[in-house]
């Protein structure tokens, strides 16, 4: 039977007005306080969404007033285009990676409940590995030539690199979800061959 079990059968246990069900002195403050610093992390996850949606916004502008433009249209040089994938797939990364570890924490919580001290590790973990994933992909994709086409490089960006660049981004995406899928799939194998480890010891 787990700790978690055990505790809350005491707690339960425990007559009205023993020592162990009062309420703790500082429960009001404690629970203000938690109060405040949930309105001050939707506070901070408001200005970082305004933030990221300016930045978007600056980003297109500059794109559209600095690329060279003639009678037939816009002729935007091959470096923008991977310069702007490039700052979308760390945007995707900054973004996702704590996205998945708020609501992974109650999952892995669940899964190492009769060890939570490796639940935490395990999170520490696959953080680092996910980061690891994304930079190598990153550096594994850029391109620092223009995109090559009847064996010269094209100087503006052409429909072709914008397919590439687009399945880099979709490429990632599946990366990453492949390995979460998996990643939920063992969880649950990992917690429970913990658990027998623990019970065995």
């Amino acid at each position: 039977m787990s700790m978690i079990e055990d505790r809350l059968r005491e707690a339960l246990a425990d007559p009205v007005g023993a020592v162990g069900s009062r309420p703790s002195p500082d429960l009001f403050e404690r629970v203000a306080l938690s109060i405040a610093d949930d309105l001050e992390r939707r506070r901070r996850r408001r200005w970082l969404t305004l933030w990221w949606v300016s930045a978007g916004f600056a980003a297109t502008a500059a794109i559209a007033i600095f690329t060279p433009r003639d009678e037939k249209g816009l002729h935007m040089p091959w470096w923008i285009l991977e310069v702007a994938t490039t700052a979308v797939l760390v945007a995707i990364a900054v973004w996702l990676g704590p996205f998945i570890k708020r609501f992974g924490r109650a999952y892995a919580a669940d899964v190492f409940h009769d060890n939570p001290l490796t639940g935490k590790s395990y999170i520490v973990l696959t953080d680092i590995v996910y980061y690891l994933i994304f930079t190598a992909y990153i550096l594994f994709t850029v391109r620092v030539e223009g995109y090559e086409r009847n064996g010269w490089y094209a100087v503006d960006a052409t429909a072709a690199q914008l397919q590439e660049e687009l399945a880099k981004i979709g490429g990632i995406l599946l990366i990453i979800g492949a390995l979460h899928g998996l990643n939920i799939v063992l969880m649950p194998l990992l917690g429970r061959i913990f658990s027998l480890n623990r019970r065995v010891d």
